[in-house]
């Protein structure tokens, strides 16, 4: 069953700050390569260092079970591991180098490959692949592939992701009269209403809930659904320009209204299980729908819910309808460090640990995160709950979107979530003007990250 521990969780608004802020130290504390240089011998016996942020014994499992294809594929490559690595940790290593720093690291934070890119911290990876004969727009699905680079650096892979969907209460669905999953604003609008049962000034059972202070429901996966277009091609914002924001913020703000208010979900909200633990109130029916990603799946069923689970894609705008089943995408990355003096002996293991199939397959049934190569999403071998097969094909489909990379990390997300803090509580009432606000702020916040 899928299942995602907390400390893979997406990170909080103040954690992206804090991860861009340490990034930024690496602009000049690194020379960066962005070619390969590389120069040792990946045929001769040698043994490189991998970091990765796995904690979880059955994460840890899987990756020495995926270090083992690797080095029974390549015998004369040794692969060290140092587990349980943040990406604060990381970064310090990249920084001083030297014997023991990682020639190889993963990250759960791919709000942060525009940094890792820019500052040359990571090696850009596009000569390694034209070297090797791999094209990454027909190995990767789209959306994985936009995200692991950053203004045509690509300093990073995919390894396995994330896929956001829509989870449903079948039992619930059947007692509303409702016959299937929602696809479009509209229908999940009705359907929530339908779905909610008040009880005193609460609710005994409530359809979505869809503040952004929610289990997974940030400004950044609702907009999903909406296919925004953040920066245009100079890198100027676009959130006060692009008619989508606007729309993601406007709908987001009117279900909140029809389900009781910002002040009632609030109260309800304070009541509830957290998001890790067996009273996610998904999992205890408090909740009909909930918006969240394919670990959840695993997680609730560990839960015991006395209702049927239902798994849908996460419904649409009316004037999108053609294009549902798409979802925002998101994942593990690795990339090569740029004080690395073995980077072709780790490009070896990077090659094989995101392009080989069968290692891909293994690793995705091992952590029953979404597999990220379009070869593998098809994979015979892949092994999963029927139900599941919902987040393989939000990973395959071409009109699933994701955050684009920035040079300064995830601050622009940052920014856009505050907004829709002040907006759904009505703290700010003129969206216009704190659009244009947001794209000013996150303009400036580029410009001086330079």
């Amino acid at each position: 069953m899928p299942t995602r521990t907390p400390s893979t969780a997406r990170k909080t608004a103040f954690a992206l700050t804090v991860l861009a802020g340490s990034l930024a130290l690496l602009t000049t504390a690194c020379t960066g390569q962005s070619s390969s240089g590389a120069s040792d011998d990946a045929s001769a016996n040698t043994t490189i260092n991998f970091w990765h942020a796995w904690s979880a014994p059955n994460e840890v499992k899987a990756v020495d079970a995926l270090i083992a294809g690797f080095e029974k594929a390549h015998p004369n490559i040794h692969v060290k591991v140092v587990s349980n690595m943040t990406d604060d940790k990381i970064n310090q290593a990249l920084r001083s180098g030297g014997d023991q720093a990682p020639d190889v690291i993963s990250s759960f934070t791919t709000n942060n490959v525009g940094k890792f890119c820019s500052s040359g911290a990571l090696v850009d990876l596009n000569p390694f692949f034209k070297k090797s004969g791999v094209d990454p727009q027909t190995t990767f699905p789209k959306a994985m592939n936009e995200y692991t680079q950053f203004e045509g650096d690509r300093c990073s892979v995919p390894l396995l992701g994330d896929a956001y969907g829509l989870y449903y209460n079948k039992t619930a669905f059947k007692a509303a009269g409702i016959t299937s999953p929602p696809k479009t604003w509209s229908e999940f609008e009705t359907d929530a209403k339908k779905l909610t049962i008040t009880q005193g000034d609460g609710y005994k059972q409530l359809g979505f809930m869809p503040d952004y202070h929610g289990w997974e429901t940030t400004t950044e996966h609702y907009l999903g659904q909406f296919s925004p277009t953040y920066f245009d091609s100079k890198g100027k914002s676009q959130v006060a320009k692009d008619p989508a924001f606007e729309k993601a913020f406007t709908l987001q703000k009117q279900l909140v209204d029809q389900l009781g208010g910002y002040q009632k979900l609030e109260r309800f909200r304070a009541t509830l299980g957290d998001e890790w633990g067996p009273k996610h109130p998904f999992q205890t029916g408090q909740v009909a729908m909930q918006l969240d990603g394919e670990w959840r799946l695993g997680m609730a069923l560990d839960a015991k819910p006395t209702f049927d689970i239902g798994v849908a894609p996460l419904p649409v705008p009316d004037d999108q309808a053609a294009q549902y089943g798409k979802g925002y995408i998101t994942g593990t990355i690795a990339g090569i460090a740029a004080t690395s003096k073995k980077q072709n002996a780790a490009w070896e293991f990077v090659k094989y640990i995101s392009t080989d199939t069968d290692a891909v397959v293994n690793f995705s049934n091992a952590i029953h995160n979404v597999p990220s190569t379009l070869a593998a999403l098809k994979s015979p071998k892949l092994t999963y709950d029927p139900r599941f097969k919902t987040f393989l094909d939000i990973a395959a489909n071409p009109d699933s979107t994701t955050a684009p990379a920035s040079v300064n990390g995830g601050v622009y997300l940052t920014t856009v979530q505050q907004l829709g803090y002040d907006y759904e509580s009505g703290k700010a009432t003129d969206l216009k003007a704190g659009l244009k606000q947001a794209a000013a702020q996150i303009d400036t916040d580029i410009a001086q990250a330079k």
